[in-house]
């Protein structure tokens, strides 16, 4: 009889706890945020990551929260190169959409199903629809109705190999 884990894995295992700490740190301090959330943040993007690495055409795009952490990441030049680099065997891009090529990256929803198919736990109150992303139409053409179009990512990014 084979046996299937139900254990999900956490965002923050992917990297060294004194790694995920400067990462927290940082996140209380830029953001001004107390640090339970903070962690969650982390935690999350690590978890997007993770999923980015093994879904390279994907086009996965960050909550607006989340997208916190990998901003946050990226400041640490050296650190995020090693961990992609060991994590996804390249570099894995952050892309902002133009405001010209709307709906570049794919839905939130789709990236939190491929986070979760992927053994990540989600945090899903991180990946709910930020304010800037309320009923009706975006400025920048994207649609922000909640149907599941809009990037959410503060800066309209996603995933790029």
């Amino acid at each position: 009889m084979t046996s299937i884990s139900t254990e999900r894995i956490s965002g923050r295992s992917l990297v060294d706890p004194v790694l995920f700490g400067r990462l927290v740190a940082r996140i209380v301090k830029d953001e001004d945020m107390d640090r339970a959330l903070a962690e969650r943040i982390a935690d999350q993007a690590l978890a997007f990551l993770g999923a980015c690495a093994v879904n390279p055409d994907a086009g996965l795009s960050p909550s607006g929260l989340v997208d916190i952490g990998w901003h946050t990441f990226i400041l640490h030049t050296r650190e995020y190169a090693r961990f992609c680099g060991r994590v996804a065997g390249r570099f894995l891009h952050h892309v902002p959409t133009d405001d010209d090529t709307p709906g570049t990256g794919v839905a939130v929803a789709a990236t939190v199903a491929i986070i979760e198919a992927g053994g990540y736990t989600v945090d899903t109150e991180l990946w709910g629809m930020p304010a800037n992303c309320s009923e009706g139409s975006g400025g920048d053409g994207s649609d922000t109705s909640g149907s599941g179009n809009c990037s959410q990512c503060h800066q309209g990014c996603h995933n790029s190999n």
